[in-house]
């Protein structure tokens, strides 16, 4: 829960957002480097999070980078229950409901020489997480992580914008509005109108990994 002025919360999420991708771009080729040609996405998150954790850069600008936490959520008779485990969360002190999510999905996955978008998955298993409050509940901005494992950046961003478009749950306000890009960091961002009639800003930052392989769409 966010205490005070929920814009200047909003402000530092996004400053903090703008340095954590900085930091991670310098781990992303070391990180991949020691991956198969395609590998899963908790073997890259795994390697990601446990270069993020040694960062001295990120020490200063965090409490800790937690890989697969648990954000709780609150019966009616007052017990805690697991909402489920989001990919990377910053938490920037003790508080465990005040943190930045970021989900991670594989987007242009090859698997026997063709290959899928997983677009579709990221918008239905990613960012609806957001919009239902399993993940930032009452927090104003999530961020979406995309690995492009073929290298090819324009197919990607053209096949997410397709399904955020036609994903009516979304209840899209804004967007998909481009953001500077961050070294190879290809970022955008959307706002969303959640049930509850408050709004969330969802940062997306697509990372590709170049491919040797021609395929197909």
């Amino acid at each position: 829960m966010l205490i005070g002025d929920v814009q200047g919360w909003v402000d530092n999420f996004v400053s903090f957002d703008d340095r954590f991708l900085e930091r991670i771009a310098a781990a992303w080729p070391s990180c991949m480097g020691v991956l198969p040609e395609q590998p899963g996405e908790d073997a890259i998150t795994i390697n990601l999070v446990d270069r993020l954790a040694k960062d001295a850069v990120v020490r200063r600008l965090c409490h800790w980078v937690e890989y697969q936490f648990e954000p709780f959520g609150l019966n009616p008779d007052g017990s805690k229950y697991s909402k489920g485990i989001i990919d990377i969360a910053v938490l920037f002190d003790w508080d465990r409901e005040r943190y930045l999510a970021y989900e991670c999905k594989r987007l242009n996955v090859i698997n026997g020489g063709s290959r899928s978008s997983l677009a579709t998955v990221y918008v239905t298993q990613g960012m609806m997480r957001f919009l239902t409050e399993q993940y930032a509940e009452q927090l104003p901005v999530g961020c979406m992580l995309g690995y492009v494992l073929d290298g090819d950046m324009p197919f990607a961003k053209s096949r997410i914008a397709d399904a955020i478009g036609s994903h009516v749950p979304l209840a899209l306000a804004e967007g998909p509005t481009p953001l500077a890009a961050i070294e190879t960091i290809e970022r955008f961002r959307t706002r969303h109108t959640r049930q509850t009639g408050s709004q969330i800003e969802l940062r997306h930052a697509l990372f590709s990994k170049p491919s040797a392989v021609a395929t197909n769409a």
